[in-house]
């Protein structure tokens, strides 16, 4: 059974700039605890990513998945899992909400399922450190001033 999971952080820093570090994936290794590879497969007519093959290490998960990304929005990015060894859903998404001029919540929501057996606690615990780390990791990121220009900004 899939578990799901929701967080929110308030990260100092405008939409837009929280978006252009998630957006980045080739930097994803340098801020997430949990991504150790991440490459872009595809992208759209926009230059955003489509198709993004992560290897994963997050204590009881490990894999190499490869991931779809839709982008709904400049607020708005979800993921659904095409490929993985170990994984039957990894799904999610980030929210971007404004708060006022330089302040953004960022919810971050997560469905994973194991096609290995697996006791709930661990899984739950494993979707957990997933979360947290990508919330702690963005917040970090974005407000040391790690986003990078955009195609349109270079």
């Amino acid at each position: 059974m899939a578990e799901h999971t929701r967080s929110s952080i308030t990260i100092e820093a405008a939409p837009a700039d929280v978006m252009d570090v998630i957006a980045d994936f080739p930097r994803y290794p340098q801020w997430t605890g949990e991504v150790k590879v991440a490459e872009v497969l595809a992208t759209d007519e926009q230059g955003r990513a489509e198709k993004v093959r992560l290897v994963l290490d997050a204590g009881a998960i490990r894999d190499e998945h490869t991931l779809a990304y839709t982008w709904h929005s400049g607020h708005e990015v979800s993921w659904t899992l095409v490929k993985s060894q170990m994984m039957r859903a990894l799904d999610g998404s980030y929210l971007l909400t404004p708060l006022g001029p330089g302040r953004t919540e960022v919810t971050y929501q997560l469905t994973v399922d194991v096609k290995i057996p697996m006791l709930g606690m661990i899984k739950r615990k494993a979707e957990k450190v997933i979360t947290d780390r990508a919330l702690a990791g963005l917040k970090q990121r974005v407000e040391s001033g790690g986003a990078t220009p955009g195609p349109s900004e270079s």
